[in-house]
């Protein structure tokens, strides 16, 4: 038995165009996913959630920081956060409902960083830091604080979010988003 054939056998197969090859492919893309990829990023990031997809509008911009702002503003400056502050806010422009998001673990977190924790929901939530002692979050596109983001514990806190990839995270929401009430589906607005 020549394992080099029998390799180059297989992967003859998976260029094929029958629907034989695509389950076969589809499977082993699922598997390296699932078994090698998320546990090699999850090493490397230190969070067991190191990809993140945004499912609500929540850190929603609907226009240029500069109009965010003027309408915005009041909440944030009552708070001790002014426009010159939130400027050097990582991800000043906020978040879109299907960007994909790459988390990093434990660090030191900082006001205005946009952290994910874990809540009393079945779901993480990703919102900024508005307040530091203690530490407290808000979505951008919210009119004020829920009582569940006021007094976040460091046990709770999943990682903080480093890097976006805009609009990717459609790809499995088309399949969840159905499931919400109809003034959830879809786009932000």
């Amino acid at each position: 038995m020549n394992i080099l054939k029998e390799l180059k056998d297989f992967y003859n197969f998976l260029k094929e165009d029958s629907w034989q090859s695509w389950i076969v492919g589809i499977s082993l893309v699922v598997v390296f996913v699932k078994a090698i990829f998320f546990p090699l990023l999850s090493l490397i990031t230190g969070t067991a959630l190191p990809l993140v997809v945004i499912e609500s509008c929540s850190m929603y911009h609907d226009s240029s920081f500069e109009n965010w702002w003027s309408e915005n503003y009041a909440w944030y400056e009552s708070h001790g956060i002014n426009k010159e502050v939130f400027e050097n806010f990582s991800f000043k422009n906020g978040l879109n409902k299907g960007d994909i998001i790459l988390v990093w673990g434990k660090d030191k977190f900082s006001l205005g960083d946009i952290i994910i924790f874990k809540s009393q929901t079945n779901y993480p939530i990703i919102h900024r830091i508005v307040t530091t002692s203690p530490l407290g979050t808000k979505g951008d596109n919210n009119s004020g604080q829920l009582s569940l983001e006021k007094d976040i514990k460091n046990e709770n806190i999943v990682g903080k979010a480093i890097f976006r990839i805009p609009y990717l995270g459609w790809v499995k929401l088309i399949f969840f988003d159905i499931a919400k009430a109809q003034s959830e589906r879809g786009p932000c607005k």
